[in-house]
């Protein structure tokens, strides 16, 4: 626990890439132990966030995890902040460096992320771009782990649209040593540099990273089934006509049936009940999806304390 504050404090979280393998690892026990109650940590510190996309379970939790951990949070609504008007981002930058310990930023270009990043000296951690969700994957790696005791060997299937959950999990599922399988429409697909630095990582702990189409195929032997909405936030306008594109890839019992008997279901939320999930798998035995958006508070306490170091 010690050598995981030692090594992230100070540093931003723009992409799961920016993790070390030991370092997820001794924030995923630390995020264990500090939802079993069996360490406790103070940290006395201001985190800002400023979202310019709408949230539920980032705000919530982040600002939770703050308080639980004796902290403040300031919610910087972009509308009713110079930023609105045309502030240069350098400037807001340097500005809110001076006054806080922290920064979690929701936003559209992951370049935001770093310019945000370069001008700031305190921490900047990505709670969202259109490119990576790396916050969203260490809860899901904790919920994982939860439930299988294990992470290295352990085979996930996403299916659905190839958008920025499926990047950071790409990237932390090969951190970890697990095989991951994307499953997607051809004109979907994740970002290929993405894909390739995943591929990177995964032949250094010797698993496979693959890209299919074929649904099916994907979910046969997986032991986490994953989804998320076919249109993200900013693609409304295509969600309709996304629909018959996507339909193979709906993760329901039929499909379900395929993967491993002991397959947990996982969904980032919001869901689109009836689209990419129905009702009976987000309600059934399997579905791990309440933990999950639970462990989101409990991942992102472990990430505040490390970057900002314990009182």
């Amino acid at each position: 626990m010690g050598t995981n504050m030692e090594t992230l404090k100070g540093r931003d979280l723009l992409s799961l890439a920016d993790l070390s393998t030991d370092e997820i690892q001794q924030l995923l026990h630390l995020a264990a132990q500090l939802k079993a109650g069996s360490v406790k940590l103070r940290c006395n510190k201001v985190l800002g966030l400023l979202f310019y996309k709408a949230s539920t379970r980032t705000r919530v939790s982040f600002t939770v995890a703050m308080y639980q951990l004796g902290g403040q949070v300031i919610d910087l609504n972009p509308d009713v902040t110079q930023v609105s008007r045309g502030e240069p981002l350098a400037d807001t930058a340097r500005v809110l460096d001076r006054y806080l310990d922290i920064l979690a930023i929701r936003t559209f270009k992951q370049q935001d992320l770093q310019a945000f990043a370069n001008y700031a000296r305190i921490p900047i951690v990505n709670a969202l771009s259109d490119l990576e969700h790396p916050c969203q994957v260490l809860a899901d790696l904790l919920t994982i782990q939860e439930s299988l005791g294990v992470l290295a060997g352990v085979t996930l299937t996403y299916l659905g649209d190839g958008n920025n959950v499926a990047h950071s999990l790409l990237l932390g599922c090969a951190r970890v040593g697990m095989n991951i399988r994307i499953a997607t429409p051809a004109e979907f697909e994740p970002d290929n540099k993405i894909v390739e630095q995943a591929r990177e990582i995964a032949a250094g702990a010797g698993t496979e990273v693959t890209i299919t189409h074929d649904a099916e195929a994907a979910v046969k032997g997986a032991s986490v089934i994953y989804t998320d909405v076919w249109a993200s936030m900013g693609q409304e306008a295509s969600a309709d006509s996304r629909i018959p594109v996507f339909q193979p890839y709906q993760v329901n019992e039929q499909l379900l049936s395929l993967a491993n008997a002991d397959a947990i279901v996982l969904h980032c939320l919001p869901a689109h009940r009836g689209e990419e999930i129905t009702d009976a798998v987000m309600e059934g035995r399997q579905s791990r999806i309440w933990d999950q958006a639970e462990n989101r508070m409990h991942a992102q306490k472990a990430l505040l304390v490390s970057l900002l170091g314990a009182e």
